[in-house]
């Protein structure tokens, strides 16, 4: 290797750096550029390098934006009884508690689906009721923007037309996002979001309502069940909570909303009244009703109780013992009789009977035990 005033070549040890170790016989590939120049070319090329890449992501680069929705809407329930030939005005409320969003607002018919009051929504509009809006600068279908904590009133004429046939007409008034043209260079998460509230109608001339409702369902789910000789016995034990659920149907043209309550008596004189919460039965259709005051599952995991996932129309708790009688009486409508409907169940401590014959089994078997070793 060669000296340079007294010292090791720098090029000797970037070239030996560079191919390894030479092979016998031939001298090492040696760099012809000198250390500074090697170094200032390096230094270019990650500068260029720096500044390629800065372009890149300054002509890739998206910012990202996610929206949020929150509406509230009110009255959020209307029911109303009108003549044919006449119209009412009802003023709604819209407000946004989210991020600025344009909303677009429709009138579509509504059935109603299952028995826990669920209702199915329409795309199509039918029916001979007419809906339009009294604003000066709005009309139903049009889009309007809805600024943060802004509100919109809505003027919803609703007309019957002359020699609209009687009956019950349901509606659901909806407001709903109306995407916006994304920014450029921008990805904005759209999120999809609708509120509407429930519009009930009935068409009479007379004013008369047709009601016709009855009791489908009045029943306790129980753990245990006996049948003796075709009658049922349902029965719990004495820590058990009762569900119960009620179940009643309109077999009638028009809207009906049931009061009431459910009684349980003991027999012991113990009575206890539940008071059965108002709610709207569409026509020729079923609901389940609720009643307070209930108590509540504990129904977390690893406790599941027999009775989690159960839909019940009230819960009972307490320590119960003998037989009961749980009874309620429901009336549809002014004018109409009222409609009864009973279910009895027995209560027993069967864990603690359970638990007393399991002690007195062991206790027996010890005892003979003994005995046979004595006798030994």
């Amino acid at each position: 290797m060669k000296k340079v005033n007294g010292q090791k070549s720098k090029e000797a040890k970037i070239s030996i750096f560079l191919s390894g170790e030479p092979r016998r016989g031939r001298a090492p590939l040696r760099i012809k550029n000198s250390v500074s120049s090697f170094l200032q070319q390096n230094r270019a090329n990650t500068l260029l390098l720096v500044l390629f890449t800065s372009s890149l992501l300054l002509f890739t680069f998206k910012s990202v934006f996610a929206q949020q929705i929150g509406l509230s809407i009110t009255p959020p329930h209307l029911e109303a009884v009108i003549k044919p030939g006449k119209s009412i005005l009802i003023a709604y409320t819209i407000q946004n508690f989210g991020d600025p969003v344009t909303l677009k607002t429709n009138v579509f018919p509504i059935i109603s689906k299952g028995n826990k009051g669920g209702i199915e929504i329409k795309e199509e509009f039918e029916g001979p009721i007419r809906f339009s809006l009294d604003n000066s600068n709005l009309s139903i279908g049009q889009a309007y923007f809805l600024n943060s904590r802004a509100k919109q009133q809505l003027l919803l004429r609703i007309r019957i037309p002359e020699g609209a046939p009687e009956g019950d007409y349901y509606y659901s008034l909806i407001s709903e996002t109306v995407p916006n043209p994304a920014l450029e260079g921008s990805s904005t998460s759209r999120a999809k979001g609708r509120i509407g509230t429930n519009i009930l109608i009935t068409v009479t001339n007379s004013g008369r309502i047709d009601v016709k409702g009855r009791i489908a369902i009045l029943d306790v789910f129980s753990r245990y069940k006996l049948d003796i000789f075709g009658k049922k016995y349902r029965i719990f034990d004495s820590g058990d909570v009762i569900p119960v659920v009620l179940i009643a149907e309109n077999k009638g043209k028009n809207l009906i909303k049931p009061n009431g309550d459910i009684v349980l008596r003991g027999n012991f004189g113990e009575k206890a009244v539940y008071n059965i919460i108002p709610q709207s039965i569409l026509s020729e259709s079923q609901r389940q009703l609720s009643a307070s005051p209930s108590a509540e599952i504990n129904c977390d995991q690893g406790r599941k109780s027999f009775y989690c996932g159960k839909d019940s129309s009230l819960l009972i708790s307490g320590f119960f013992m003998g037989k009961y009688d749980l009874s309620t009486t429901i009336s549809f409508g002014e004018g109409t009789p009222n409609v009864y409907s009973t279910v009895g169940f027995i209560a027993l401590p069967i864990k603690f009977l359970i638990g007393l014959i399991t002690i007195v089994i062991a206790s027996l078997f010890i005892i003979k035990v003994q005995k046979s070793k004595k006798q030994e």
